[in-house]
């Protein structure tokens, strides 16, 4: 457990120390051409000179992190491999008992029904469906009234 502790320790200072050093890099395009577009002195993946010491800590930085990161994994897994449910004892409350869930009638009642009410009410279902269907009900057309005669024209009046 005490190695535990210690790469946590190692990897806690690692994650610091990738931090300060990503942050204190200059960008690639840093320089007075790159603030104003240009560019141009830099090949396409970087300058061609020797690694600063900056990059040279970023990489050493990155390295250890991840070891740290897989060390402190494969050790957690070993510690951990009960679950919560296995270490907390036998003392647990039990769960409670499934009970059958009560039927709900056809008018909304909640009683649990007695097999000859449940035989009944088979009986009436299917003497139901076997009825005949009522005919339909047809509704008579208005009948239609005879069409107004228009008034004869008023005769005009001599003066």
């Amino acid at each position: 457990m005490l190695l535990y502790y210690i790469i946590a320790v190692i990897h806690v200072l690692v994650c610091l120390i990738l931090i300060l050093v990503v942050l204190l890099q200059s960008g690639k395009g840093a320089d007075l051409a790159g603030a104003f577009g240009g560019g141009g002195t830099q090949t396409a993946f970087g300058s061609r000179g020797p690694a600063s010491f900056l990059s040279k800590a970023t990489t050493v930085a990155a390295v250890v992190f991840m070891i740290s990161s897989i060390l402190l994994s494969g050790l957690n897994t070993r510690s951990a491999a009960k679950s919560i449910l296995e270490t907390t004892g036998k003392g647990a409350a039990a769960p409670a008992p499934k009970l059958p869930a009560a039927p709900v009638g056809p008018k909304g009642e909640s009683r649990v029904l007695t097999p000859e009410e449940i035989r009944k009410r088979v009986e009436e279902a299917e003497a139901k469906a076997k009825q005949p269907p009522a005919p339909p009900v047809v509704i008579p057309a208005a009948k239609e009234a005879p069409p107004a005669k228009a008034a004869p024209p008023a005769a005009k009046k001599a003066p």
